[in-house]
């Protein structure tokens, strides 16, 4: 492995201009089409494969199409002292708008009962009913273009008539314009952030723009690639989002772990040609073993059989595996053109330094030349650690089980309607439509029954229609039921009942689980099932419920052979799961007394939704195993480096997080910066991953990694690195620990006392 990343690193240095061109070539080609990724993009994606609802819906597009198309509205909300006109103008517009836009339209029956109210009275709400050729899943789409028609994302708020849209597919339509917003505000905030972070650990102005530029071109070009597979596959508008608040921070700590490696070398007296070929060859190995970690734990999610899961997976891996090769190809060109202006200080960080220095009183003797040098800072932390390693690791497991203890009433939900914030227009639209009928109008439940023998004529399926009627009108959840339908062959029947609340309440969503359990007693002879919008909203939670098993196992035992090859060890990878586990386990906790519990509440406007979103927990899972093992790779690569070294457990762990632990702090600090800007996009999905991933990976770079590693290692001594002779035959050779540069690149690695302080050569910023 070393002597290809070796070879590479040779060939990228060679055509150092070629390489440079195709990335710029890459990047032009990418922007247009990362300007324009979410067009193609759905506020759906929802539908479990072979669930009730997914099979009423296909049943009634094949037997009865129009009872089974999307319930969609448009609202006038006249503003006081609005007209007559300004009423006819709002309806003129929704009619425009409707005509422009394919599988929708305004009836003209609809639209003369429209008249008729606005001229009876102008002043007052009107809902006015489009006729949509969709179903409730595929909604989101056309409602997504009827906002662009009608410019409700520019809508002004003087506007006379307030024009809005209800539906289900409205709503995510609606969120889909909040989610892109909130993401160019998390851009525009997130960058500038990363690149102060970058200012402060490298003292250079070149050196931090480096790894800022490998976020911006993964980030861009994966738009592009999102863009082009959106062309081809269902894919969600969170796929953006993901992208994003993953790539920023990936890509910056790739070329974080490999730039602060080339600078450590040239500080120990390397060329700057042996110092990036030590550095490609070493954090470069374990960026590559890293990203193959999180892309591993990433596509555990495609154990969860729905689109959006899936699409965000794809996203997020496309990201990771962008950032990947621009460390192995891009970084390194980008190091050699900058030549000095990527390892040396700039002048005003070499000289702040020593003007505080300055000031700052000295001890007395401290300056004899017989004094003892002082021991750096991560050294005597270590020191501490390992002296008393079991209080070490009770102290810091006793906090992460802390943390994690309300996790245990973690209650996940979901839907679109919560997650806008109050005075959302949408939000507004709905809240109009639901005062003009039931709130519930917009997410009419639908049960099909397929009769075993006969047809809905038949006596006996005739009272079974009955009873099964009765069943819905009994219930006080439900606030009208329509008319029976019957199937064109006659074999089945469709009761469709109006809730009387929303379909995203939990009231909704009980009534839909109680019928599943109640109608098939009632009619024996048949086959019943519960459709419609609510009943799509409870497969999908339930999928992602029931697929967690499945998500943990395949990301905990990948996770751990890729650790036991890169480490060979089968303790280490063992210690390193379960502490990933606490980790998630500790941001699993603070989102149920954040979003559940509402401990937050007021705190900045603040308001909790009271439940988890269903895709929340398995993407944290995900993410924050992929994202913990690049600490985990770079911190125990470095140990075990030190360890082929010296032979000595406690030495290599001593110096291992000396000439680490800097690195690995700063990365953890811009990955946490990075997700808690997505914290304030405005949409509790969103913000709740990303306040997450942030607590997440905030108590893994610290306790896990600085308490929890030395302590374990300390306590287990040099059974870390036990490995069966069975399975030392059997595991690929890796070869990161013996460093083989050749002769006229050789480094004087360790050279350099651990800890010693940094001392490079003034340069330019």
């Amino acid at each position: 492995m070393q002597a290809f990343m070796l070879r590479l690193d040779a060939a990228v240095h060679r055509h150092r201009r070629a390489v440079l061109a195709l990335w710029a070539i890459a990047l032009v080609a990418a922007v247009p089409f990362a300007l324009r990724q979410s067009e193609n993009l759905t506020g759906g994606g929802f539908a479990v494969p072979g669930s009730q609802s997914r099979a009423v819906e296909e049943a009634l597009a094949r037997d009865l199409p129009q009872a089974g198309h999307a319930t969609l509205a448009a609202v006038l909300a006249p503003q006081p002292g609005a007209t007559r006109a300004q009423g006819r103008a709002a309806l003129d517009r929704v009619d425009r708008a409707a005509a422009t836009v394919a599988d929708v339209s305004l009836a003209p029956a609809a639209r003369a009962a429209a008249l008729r109210r606005i001229d009876a009275a102008p002043g007052r709400p009107l809902l006015v009913p489009l006729a949509a050729t969709v179903d409730d899943l595929e909604s989101s789409d056309v409602a997504a273009d009827l906002r662009d028609e009608l410019g409700l994302a520019d809508e002004r708020a003087g506007e006379p008539v307030r024009v809005g849209l209800v539906g289900q597919g409205a709503l995510w339509a609606g969120l889909q314009d909040v989610s892109k917003e909130g993401l160019e505000k998390a851009e525009a905030t997130g960058f500038p952030i990363v690149l102060l972070i970058l200012l402060v650990v490298f003292g250079s102005l070149a050196a931090a723009t480096l790894p800022l530029a490998l976020g911006v071109f993964s980030v861009l070009i994966t738009g592009g690639l999102i863009y082009g597979i959106s062309l081809q596959l269902q894919m969600s508008v969170f796929v953006t989002n993901m992208a994003s608040m993953i790539g920023i921070g990936v890509a910056v700590d790739y070329s974080l772990f490999v730039l602060a490696r080339y600078r450590e070398e040239v500080r120990g007296g390397a060329t700057p040609e042996a110092a990036r070929a030590t550095a490609m060859a070493t954090s470069g190995i374990a960026v590559l073993f890293s990203g193959l970690t999180v892309i591993v734990s990433l596509a555990g999610l495609y154990m969860v059989d729905t689109t959006a899961i899936r699409s965000m997976a794809l996203g997020a891996i496309l990201v990771v595996a962008v950032s990947m090769l621009a460390s192995a190809t891009l970084l390194p060109a980008l190091i050699g053109a900058l030549g000095r202006r990527a390892y040396a200080r700039g002048r005003l960080f070499t000289a702040a330094p020593l003007v505080l220095r300055s000031w700052r009183r000295r001890a007395p003797g401290s300056t004899h030349p017989d004094a003892p040098a002082p021991v750096p800072f991560w050294e005597r932390w270590t020191a501490r650690v390992t002296r008393r390693p079991v209080l070490s690791l009770v102290a810091a497991t006793g906090v992460l089980l802390a943390l994690a203890v309300p996790a245990l009433s973690l209650q996940t939900g979901n839907g679109a309607l919560r997650q806008f914030p109050d005075g959302d227009p949408t939000r507004a639209a709905f809240e109009v439509a639901a005062s003009l009928s039931s709130p519930g109008a917009s997410a009419p439940v639908r049960v099909l029954t397929r009769f075993e023998q006969g047809t809905a004529r038949d006596p006996q399926n005739a009272a079974l229609v009955r009873r099964a009627a009765a069943t819905l009108r009994e219930d006080p959840r439900v606030a009208a039921v329509a008319d029976p339908l019957s199937t064109r062959d006659g074999r089945g029947v469709l009761l469709v009942a109006t809730p009387r609340a929303d379909g995203e309440s939990e009231t909704t969503k009980g009534l839909v689980e109680d019928l599943r359990r109640e109608l098939p007693a009632v009619a024996r002879t048949a086959d019943v099932q519960v459709g419609g919008t609510t009943a799509a909203l409870v497969d999908f939670r339930d999928e992602v419920s029931s697929s967690m098993w499945k998500v943990v196992l395949f990301v905990l035992g990948l996770s751990y052979l890729v650790l036991m090859v890169l480490l060979r060890s089968v303790l280490l990878p063992l210690k390193a799961v379960i502490a990933n586990l606490l980790s998630v386990g500790a941001a699993y906790g603070v989102l149920v007394a954040v979003f559940q519990w509402g401990w937050v509440d007021g705190f900045l406007g603040f308001q909790s939704p009271g439940y988890i979103d269903t895709i929340t927990p398995p993407l944290i899972l995900a993410v924050v195993f992929g994202l913990s093992m690049d600490y985990e790779v770079f911190l125990l690569s470095r140990i075990r480096e030190r360890f082929d070294a010296t032979g000595d457990t406690r030495r290599a762990v001593a110096e291992g997080i000396a000439t680490s632990a800097r690195t690995i702090t700063s990365a953890a600090l811009i990955m946490v910066a990075v997700f808690l800007v997505f914290v304030g996009t405005g949409v509790p999905s969103i913000t709740q991953l990303g306040l997450g991933n942030a607590v997440a990976i905030a108590v893994d770079a610290t306790l896990v990694r600085l308490v929890l590693v030395p302590a374990v290692m300390e306590l287990l001594g040099r059974w870390s690195w036990w490995l069966p002779r069975p399975l030392d035959r059997l595991l690929p050779a890796v070869d990161m620990e013996q460093l083989h540069v050749p002769a006229e690149a050789q480094t004087p690695l360790g050279a350099r006392r651990v800890g010693e302080e940094d001392r490079e050569p003034a340069g330019v910023a």
